[in-house]
């Protein structure tokens, strides 16, 4: 049995849901700033933009984020990623270049849970092209010998240089940036209410326009009729990585997308959802899927030391366990209501 799931129909669905849960009316936008919407397909997704203010606004925004797509994409012959894998060398855009620097500084903080260069593993196991296949252990360790950040040759402004063999993909971080730069472009153009949904990474600024926080529910991660929970957000991005989004089953074994670096191996960390909120989207993005690979021990470590991010892991013994900061706003839903829910504390 085969199954993608696509994140942000999922995300639209919850929204929605949490909204008529909660009996709200739907926002009556200020006289200023009227309510508009679009759905566009980019960087492989389904996405939805959702803003109080111009037509232009929102029009700018969707080709940013065209624009961003021709950049990173790393199948896109004509994108400069694209490029560099096949020269193994090359000049980067600022906005590329501005995201390898900050998708290797979370390769880094993480220690490698996160790594750029996994590309050639992804397309091994047959994610890239839905032509899925279990790879041979032989096949696997070859293809590990080219998998580590810490050998990218990158000048920090716009000169990189790959090793022969390697390969890199934005993919883990580019969604998270680009919901970011709209934010902030929005931001300046005087907007003050906006949600982003890329993909089923969540992004919003501001407040609704009533004031009163945004609610963005959280999938069930084992596939059932309700959904885990729901947390209020004002001026955060939420993101979630689970092993539902993108998997196949071969022998009644399931292996799913979000593999491990040092084994080249699906994760195997006793995690089955990681659920990241926090200012940045280009942090949320990349720390949602190295969370998932290091499993709840060692990333409520990382946790403990950081300052710029709040955490759901939802472990495959079905525990919630979500941190300090997220105590009050998150709210489980559903068949999980009377769920126990365990505070990480600092």
């Amino acid at each position: 049995m085969i199954r993608k799931l696509l994140p942000l129909l999922l995300a639209l669905v919850l929204l929605c849901a949490c909204s008529a849960q909660s009996g709200e009316k739907t926002e009556e936008a200020a006289p200023q700033a009227e309510e508009r919407t679009s759905t566009i397909f980019a960087m492989d997704t389904v996405m939805d933009l959702r803003l109080w203010g111009t037509e232009e606004q929102l029009r700018e925004a969707e080709r940013e984020i065209y624009r961003l797509e021709d950049l990173f994409s790393v199948t896109d012959p004509a994108s400069e990623i694209h490029a560099l894998n096949e020269s193994g060398e090359g000049e980067l855009s600022p906005e590329t270049a501005e995201l390898l620097s900050g998708g290797l500084a979370l390769c880094a903080r993480t220690g490698g849970a996160l790594d750029l260069s996994i590309y050639p593993l992804v397309r091994a196991w047959g994610f890239t092209a839905e032509e899925y296949r279990v790879p041979a252990a032989e096949e696997l360790e070859s293809l590990l010998e080219n998998v580590d950040y810490t050998r990218i040759d990158f000048d920090g402004l716009s000169r990189v240089k790959l090793p022969a063999g390697m390969e890199i993909d934005l993919g883990s971080v580019a969604k998270g940036y680009a919901s970011t730069r709209v934010i902030e472009f929005w931001r300046e153009q005087g907007v003050t209410s906006a949600l982003l949904n890329l993909g089923g990474n969540v992004h919003a600024l501001g407040a609704k326009p009533d004031g009163s926080p945004w609610r963005v529910a959280v999938a069930d991660p084992f596939g059932g009729s309700g959904y885990l929970g729901v947390v209020e957000i004002t001026d955060k991005a939420v993101i979630t990585s689970g092993g539902y989004e993108r998997y196949f089953e071969q022998e009644g074994k399931t292996y799913w997308h979000i593999l491990d670096p040092a084994t080249g191996a699906p994760a195997d960390s006793g995690l089955v959802s990681v659920t990241v909120v926090g200012e940045n989207g280009l942090t949320c993005d990349g720390l949602s899927t190295a969370l998932f690979v290091m499993g709840a021990e060692r990333a409520a470590a990382l946790w403990r030391e950081s300052e710029d991010f709040e955490a759901i892991f939802v472990t495959a013994e079905r525990e919630i366990l979500v941190t300090a900061g997220l105590a009050e706003s998150f709210r489980p839903l559903d068949e999980y209501a009377g769920a126990k829910v365990t505070v990480i504390e600092p």
